[in-house]
């Protein structure tokens, strides 16, 4: 995507609407298992310095964690998320994160409760 695009976003929110910062609120109340987990291992710029936000707006999505200097994006998938239309529909979302130039990474919940060592290498990785 080139920079002088029109719909092209360097803002940390990349036009996220007014109502997805509540949503991002409730949802940062009732982290899952998996993303309380790697939230502390993100939190409090522990990963090198990077600052990680949790469930965070950006265009119409809420994303769960998200490193704006990184353009990094790192999703926790459930269960739910191996149905074949709930893989259209993450497919869908990933190509509309990456015209933003944004890299996304996912995990499943049990990839993060069951080898967060694995989960923060892969992580690691992009840094």
């Amino acid at each position: 995507m080139k920079k002088d695009h029109p719909y092209h976003d360097e803002s940390m929110y990349k036009g996220a609407p007014p109502d997805s910062f509540a949503k991002a609120k409730y949802l940062r109340d009732n982290m899952t298992d998996a993303e309380k987990l790697l939230w502390e291992k993100l939190k409090n710029n522990q990963l090198k310095g990077f600052k990680f936000r949790r469930q965070h707006p950006i265009h119409i999505y809420i994303v769960d964690f998200y490193c704006h200097k990184l353009k990094l994006i790192i999703e926790i998938d459930g269960g739910y998320h191996n149905s074949k239309e709930q893989k259209l529909l993450d497919a869908e979302r990933s190509e509309i994160l990456k015209f933003q130039e944004l890299e996304i990474i996912r995990f499943t919940n049990d990839e993060v409760l069951g080898n967060i060592e694995f989960v923060m290498r892969k992580i690691e990785e992009k840094t």
